[in-house]
């Protein structure tokens, strides 16, 4: 008995062994024994992590839609470390008429496989390097201020991340809440039966939980410009958006945005293309169906 137990022994020390082996990251980052947790040594910033974890958020256009949509999406992120897929779902309900609305998005599943380069630079702890993930569920609320005014449409939105998302030892969710609120601004030129021009812009703050016990939240401007061109239910969106965190680790991503939209009766499609240009830097497809339901009065 003694004998079997003393192979038991040696087996699973065998095995704790190799386990430590496979976190090669402990070497390269002159971690030992006795220094803090592998998840203190991870860097929450969005250049530190998967695509979800700390998107930038839309550029709103300073008004609300008056009509319900529910929104399916596959997303596809090319990057040569790190290519990513995913599927993710929106909710969108206006209500009083249509001066306020609610929220809900999410990635449902993720799927990923990066280098053992990109694992890691991010101080990740997933050996094969691949594997699935389900996203941060996020809320907003939306209040317009001002529509069809002389003054420009104005828009106040507060948008909450909770730290739902699944696999941090992947490095592909942040594990922390965020939040951030904003004004976006836009203005109509055109006539309604031709082609609108709709210059807008966005302005407002964006922060979140970090692991750094000096500097537990990371605070960032969050800023965004854009235009659309409307006619005959197709629209064209063009835009440049980004926060700018203070702490400089990865923090400032900054991205160019374009979407092609067709709206039908009830429902519509939409293709997008964002291009990240620093801290962010994916270049992502998304293909869109929305079913959209009656306008609230």
């Amino acid at each position: 008995m003694r004998k079997h137990l003393f192979f038991i022994v040696i087996f699973l020390a065998t095995l704790a062994a190799y386990g430590q082996d496979d976190w090669s990251w402990n070497e390269q980052h002159g971690w030992e024994p006795g220094d803090p947790g592998w998840r203190n040594w991870m860097i929450i910033s969005p250049g530190y992590l998967g695509p979800n974890a700390l998107p930038v958020p839309d550029v709103r256009r300073g008004f609300l839609s008056n009509e319900t949509e529910m929104e399916i999406t596959a997303s596809n992120h090319f990057h040569s470390g790190d290519p990513t897929q995913d599927i993710s779902a929106r909710a969108y309900v206006p209500f009083a008429d249509g001066k306020i609305a609610v929220e809900i998005y999410g990635v449902i599943l993720e799927h990923y496989s990066y280098t053992t380069e990109i694992r890691n630079e991010r101080i990740s702890r997933d050996a094969d390097c691949k594997g699935t993930a389900f996203g941060d569920l996020n809320f907003t609320t939306l209040i317009q201020l001002l529509k069809d005014r002389k003054f420009p449409n104005t828009l106040f939105r507060f948008g909450a991340k909770t730290a739902s998302g699944s696999n941090l030892e992947g490095a592909r969710y942040a594990d922390t809440p965020a939040y951030f609120f904003d004004l976006s601004f836009s203005k109509d030129l055109g006539a309604k039966e031709a082609m609108v021009f709709r210059p807008y812009a966005m302005l407002g703050f964006y922060t979140w939980q970090t692991n750094d016990e000096l500097n537990l939240q990371n605070d960032a401007l969050l800023y965004g410009i854009g235009t659309d061109f409307e006619k005959n239910n197709w629209r064209f969106v063009s835009s440049w958006s980004g926060y700018y965190g203070y702490k400089n680790n990865g923090d400032r991503p900054m991205q160019l945005n374009f979407e092609l939209r067709k709206d039908y009766n009830k429902k519509a499609f939409r293709v997008q293309y964002q291009h990240g240009l620093h801290d962010w830097m994916y270049r992502t497809v998304r293909f869109s169906f929305i079913w959209k339901f009656n306008p609230v009065k």
